[in-house]
């Protein structure tokens, strides 16, 4: 598997779990992108996602966590690409359910010297609330009729990732328009400009 730098973490699928499986890229065919390569990654992801407030203490997230967070990004990846075409696989929907059966992270408001009042974890980041977070969003994705109609797979040529088009007609085509989209616009300048270059 290809590694990629904490720079290239995603955030723009329009949920928490597409973010989570957006850690991994590359056309489905090919060999993966590995987005979450080593603990920093993941405790730049966990930050960037906003599952934890800014300036929450991270020395926990060690690489028992980057395992965990790996399998149940590949749990979902399965699932949501899975659920783009068709049906999901019954185990794999039962452990995404048993995820999403810890409880969550509770949340409290705390004043800042400035008297801001900012969000904090009540207590310490803990791993398992944490995916289970991520995983009753991926329920409430998948079980709701509007957000699982707006499933897009990415029509860039490298790229399979998954987001919700919540575009004026529904016509959004890539997962950025920055990056894949700009890709696509460049290669077909290419091709113009160049007729011998094929689409491959």
């Amino acid at each position: 598997m290809a590694s990629a730098s904490a720079y290239d973490l995603r955030f723009d699928s329009g949920r928490i779990c597409l973010d989570l499986v957006a850690t991994v890229g590359g056309r489905l065919s090919e060999a993966p992108v590995e987005r979450l390569g080593g603990v920093e990654p993941l405790r730049a992801w966990l930050l960037g996602a906003g599952l934890v407030p800014g300036g929450t203490p991270l020395e926990a997230v060690d690489h028992r966590w980057l395992v965990r967070f790996r399998a149940a990004r590949d749990l979902l990846h399965r699932i949501v690409h899975t659920e783009v075409d068709g049906h999901a696989a019954a185990a794999d929907l039962e452990r995404m359910n048993a995820l999403a059966a810890t409880a969550p992270p509770a949340l409290r408001a705390v004043r800042t010297p400035d008297g801001t009042l900012v969000c904090a974890l009540a207590g310490k980041p803990d791993c398992g609330a944490l995916l289970s977070q991520i995983a009753r969003d991926a329920v409430q994705l998948l079980t709701d009729p509007v957000a699982r109609g707006q499933l897009r797979r990415c029509a860039g040529e490298t790229c399979s990732l998954v987001y919700l088009d919540t575009s004026r007609g529904r016509r959004r085509r890539w997962c950025s328009s920055e990056i894949c989209g700009n890709r696509e616009r460049v290669a077909r300048h290419r091709r113009r400009v160049n007729p011998s270059i094929s689409k491959a």
